[in-house]
């Protein structure tokens, strides 16, 4: 039987996005997204609640990410959920869930009206597409 590991979000960018590469010279980019749901409790009082998530994202949609994504930029998110554990300085495990942008099925789509600075293009200079295109990265694009 097969499974499905897929995490779908829209959300605000946290900060701007941290770009490191590998040793083949793939860029690889980090950033924090935020979702919030609001509601009103039995009191009548407007709640707020915002989740954070850690992003990590390859390839050819890395460097989009590099050359396009701000801090506060609207952004569409599919990838799946990734556990890892690490030790931290004080030898403390430590667990982290990233939502990684990779593969066939993985994306990123910039969200927000043109006159926000948001670039609706996949690679510079080319002109810019509809607000439901996206870009996508292909397995050749992991670097692993």
């Amino acid at each position: 039987m097969a499974s499905v590991n897929k995490v779908t979000l829209i959300g605000n960018v946290g900060k701007d996005p941290e770009i490191r590469y590998t040793q083949s010279g793939e860029p690889i980019a980090n950033f924090s997204l935020a979702t919030s749901e609001t509601w009103t409790d039995k009191s009548g009082q407007k709640q707020e609640k915002t989740e954070w998530h850690r992003v990590e994202v390859f390839g050819k949609t890395a460097q989009v990410v590099r050359d396009y994504v701000t801090k506060g930029k609207p952004l569409y998110v599919e990838g799946s959920i990734k556990y890892d554990e690490y030790t931290d300085k004080d030898g403390i495990k430590r667990n982290v869930t990233k939502i990684r942008v990779s593969g066939f099925n993985s994306r990123i789509v910039l969200l927000g009206s043109r006159g926000d600075g948001a670039p609706r293009s996949s690679a510079p200079g080319e002109p810019g597409p509809g607000p439901a295109d996206d870009f996508q990265a292909s397995d050749e694009d992991v670097p692993f």
